[in-house]
């Protein structure tokens, strides 16, 4: 019985074809750039405004780090920043380590 099917699947792929010659190229054009424009794009764009951010960093800023502490900043040297967290009380994060910059008065208004 299942004799009878065999030919008739083999006749059925003969007569199909093959895919359009240079499809296997569209389809990894496509691929690269639906990768660039929901991948890489994106991500250069953020790293680049963390960039713009972590050199615009001045002694009196509001900011919150990537830990979520919030403070103000009172010292700015190359690689690292010295934040005050409350009242006489400082800590020493890497610029990089900073994840926005805050409006003025937001600590107090918090």
């Amino acid at each position: 019985m299942t004799d009878f099917f065999i030919p008739a699947a083999q006749a059925a792929d003969a007569g199909a074809g093959g895919p359009l010659p240079g499809m296997d190229i569209f389809i990894i054009v496509a691929f690269a750039l639906v990768f660039y424009f929901i991948v890489w794009r994106p991500q250069s764009k953020r790293a680049k405004e963390h960039k713009e951010l972590v050199s615009s960093l001045n002694k009196g800023d509001e900011v919150v780090t990537n830990g979520g502490m919030l403070g103000k900043i009172t010292k700015v040297d190359d690689h690292y920043i010295a934040v005050e967290i409350a009242d006489k009380v400082e800590i020493k994060v890497q610029k990089g380590a900073v994840a926005a910059a805050l409006p003025k008065g937001t600590i107090k208004s918090i």
